[in-house]
């Protein structure tokens, strides 16, 4: 097998066989293939996409190039969520101990930054001592005495994506629908998972800006998961402004906690809700949707999934009172720089790539996959699209760690929220809900 051969037949348009996707991911895998040739490959499938068969088989090549959980002997169904990336997505944080708070086991196996999207592992690291990097077999234990296990991609896990990922970032081919479903599910296979459910995220803080393309990520990765005994379905959620109003790591941590509390923004609120119903539906623990999201209410408003996530914090190395007292723990910016309005109006934009490019300017996210990440660093988003604003009133808070790194993120803020003398026409927080057997809109959800 002659890689250039392969380059060059992708390239111009052709297919490679599963068996060749097979080899290359090895190879890949083991060293044997530079970066600078998989770099090129991934830039072919970014402009010439991918046939169905050869998604199956750089899925199952991924998938294959390591290690499985095997969790049949949990006695409970076991059920993950991944997202599709955005800016202020702490999702994660929430959903998790409460789906696990409602007797579902979830192993839930993260990213770091991707691009300008934030990371969940990230966020999770800016808790003091807290470890991703378990091992399986500690993985394991921990799922079987708390059902909840919080970590990142090991060198077990598919390592063949686990570079391909990182060399995506650098390469600016992260939003090729291929090279997202294969990498997504390759990994969510292996975790020997019932059900998952896929957080489509769309819009300008999305790697999917357009509808279409969401739908159709969404549709690649129900496909491979159904192939394979895995119940697959997705919802398709806004990102077209920062979700929430924390924008950085510790910072998202810390309104995490306010939401496992009751409190926190409405949108986070209600994007963990509905993912938490359709986890509980796929998990086969209530009957309808209705009961599923009276059962999660019941273990946000209880205290039960805070408790939750207070004993995964402690059990993955965090510290005791972190749920009591977060800011006690967590890193705070010395420096908060205000931008406010200048005149009256509605909010028509606050632009999601920019906060995200922000946070990377000022160390809360990273340019090269070897850059490290400053967890106290971010931006505080006040304002949501539609919002009444007089001149003077906060829009943004930048969390930085010197007065240069502020500037710096405040010539590029200037930009990130635009006015209007009219509101803009809302859009649903969450727009579609897809599975195996099809797409149905969903109106009335919340907008925003």
């Amino acid at each position: 097998m002659r890689v250039t051969d392969l380059i060059e037949r992708k390239r111009d348009g052709g297919a490679l066989t599963r068996d060749e996707w097979t080899a290359l991911m090895r190879y890949y895998a083991a060293g044997d293939i530079p970066d600078y040739q998989m770099a090129a490959m991934a830039m072919a499938v970014y402009f010439r996409g991918m046939e169905d068969a050869e998604i199956e088989g750089l899925t199952a090549a991924m998938l294959e190039s390591g290690e499985r959980l095997s969790l049949g002997h949990l006695g409970r169904p076991r059920v993950d969520k991944h997202s599709t990336g955005g800016v202020g997505d702490k999702v994660s944080l929430v959903l998790a101990p409460l789906v696990a708070a409602c007797g579902v086991a979830v192993p839930m196996m993260s990213g770091r930054a991707l691009g300008h999207t934030g990371g969940t592992l990230d966020k999770l690291e800016a808790i003091p001592g807290f470890r991703t990097d378990l091992s399986l077999d500690r993985a394991v234990a921990q799922l079987e005495r708390l059902g909840c296990v919080l970590i990142g991609q090991t060198d077990a896990i598919a390592p063949a994506d686990r570079r391909l990922y990182a060399l995506r970032g650098a390469t600016a081919t992260v939003p090729a629908i291929p090279l997202i479903a294969a990498s997504i599910m390759s990994k969510k296979l292996a975790e020997d998972l019932t059900g998952l459910v896929l957080d489509v995220t769309t819009g300008a803080g999305a790697f999917m800006t357009r509808l279409e393309d969401s739908l159709a990520l969404a549709r690649t990765m129900i496909a491979l998961g159904e192939r394979r005994g895995c119940r697959t379905v997705a919802l398709l959620t806004d990102m077209d402004a920062p979700l929430g109003v924390a924008c950085g790591n510790a910072v998202e941590v810390e309104e995490s906690i306010a939401l496992l509390r009751g409190g926190g923004p409405d949108d986070v609120r209600e994007v963990t809700l509905a993912l938490a119903t359709e986890m509980l539906l796929v998990a086969g623990v209530a009957a309808d949707a209705a009961a599923a999201r009276a059962r999660a209410v019941r273990a946000l408003t209880s205290g039960d999934a805070l408790e939750m996530f207070g004993r995964i914090v402690v059990a993955q190395g965090g510290p005791v009172g972190l749920v009591d007292a977060p800011a006690a723990h967590l890193a705070a910016a010395p420096v908060r720089r205000v931008i406010a309005a200048d005149r009256d109006g509605f909010i028509q934009r606050v632009e999601p790539r920019v906060v995200g490019s922000a946070i990377i300017t000022l160390g809360g996210g990273r340019s090269r996959t070897t850059d490290a990440v400053d967890p106290a660093v971010g931006v505080l988003v006040h304002v949501r699209p539609g919002a009444r604003v007089a001149a003077g009133d906060p829009l943004l808070t930048i969390l930085a760690r010197s007065e240069a790194g502020a500037a710096a993120a405040a010539s590029e803020l200037a930009v990130a929220v635009s006015l209007a003398e009219a509101p803009p026409p809302a859009r649903a927080l969450i727009s579609h809900r897809v599975t195996a057997a099809g797409v149905e809109e969903l109106p009335g959800t919340v907008t925003h």
